[in-house]
């Protein structure tokens, strides 16, 4: 398994026209930094279904609000959200989690949306924290519904990042990045075939979604459809849009007017 190394990222879940390696800023010296001032995760290790999983864990200065969990995008680790994570400590404990196949988790080479989902129910009964907020990115935001539409009682608000409402497209697997990658390429090769044409349950699982829900679109430089997101605000029992026009990474792109607008949400 290669290091955790992010010196670059790659989203399968975007349409055609975003693959590839998705150009980043440099911003892993200043994650780091950041940690360092603002406190350095704990590293915790859960095993569910005789899978291990790699958490990055910041406690809380002030543990009264609820536990946040956050969930990365396809090619990412739990490192990308360190600096949300450490503008969220100040008022809540928060727990991001490498998915498998991703980073320090295991890498078992059978992947699937529910197989993500299941993983991450077991991961909170492991934790027992109660009820969270849950916010993901991306894949990691499909994963949350699945999450949310099973476990009603212990997602207390949602947050999804650049995501809509799944639609069949035309199938796609684009190339392979060269050398080492921070997660598993057969990961890709299962998993996007069942985002090019969804499952006919989808639609009942956004229909199952009872949390407060707040969706952030990346605006019209997201290779992400917005009537998308529009569709799926629209589908779900409560939720609201909003826009932040910084393109798909919108937590890294403008982590500042990013956080204001997660904080703003889970603090209402």
């Amino acid at each position: 398994m290669p290091s955790n190394s992010e010196r670059g990222s790659w989203c399968a879940d975007l349409p055609d026209a975003a693959c590839g390696v998705c150009p980043r800023r440099n911003v892993l010296d200043s994650e780091a930094t950041v940690s360092e001032a603002q406190g350095v995760p704990e590293l915790m290790d859960i095993a569910v279904g005789g899978l291990h999983f790699s958490l990055r864990v910041w406690q809380a200065v002030d543990k009264g609000k609820t536990p946040t969990v956050l969930l990365h995008a396809t090619g990412k680790t739990a490192r990308d959200w360190d600096v949300i994570a450490s503008g969220l400590r100040a008022e809540r404990t928060v727990y991001a989690v490498d998915l498998r196949g991703h980073g320090a988790s295991d890498w078992p080479g059978t992947y699937s949306l529910n197989l993500f989902t299941q993983d991450v129910i077991g991961i909170l009964d492991q934790l027992d924290i109660g009820a969270v907020d849950l916010v993901g990115h991306s894949l990691g935001g499909l994963v949350a519904c699945g999450v949310a539409a099973e476990r009603q009682g212990h997602v207390r608000k949602l947050v999804l990042e650049d995501i809509g409402y799944l639609r069949p497209r035309p199938p796609g697997l684009p190339d392979r990045p060269a050398g080492d990658l921070p997660f598993d390429w057969h990961m890709v090769e299962q998993v996007r075939p069942e985002i090019d044409d969804p499952d006919p349950e989808w639609a009942d699982i956004v229909a199952r979604i009872a949390a407060p829900t707040l969706l952030i679109g990346g605006g019209a430089a997201s290779p992400v459809p917005q009537e998308h997101l529009a569709e799926l605000a629209n589908r779900l029992a409560d939720a609201r849009l909003t826009t932040i026009a910084a393109g798909h990474l919108i937590h890294e792109t403008v982590p500042d007017e990013y956080l204001k607008t997660l904080t703003a949400f889970l603090t209402e």
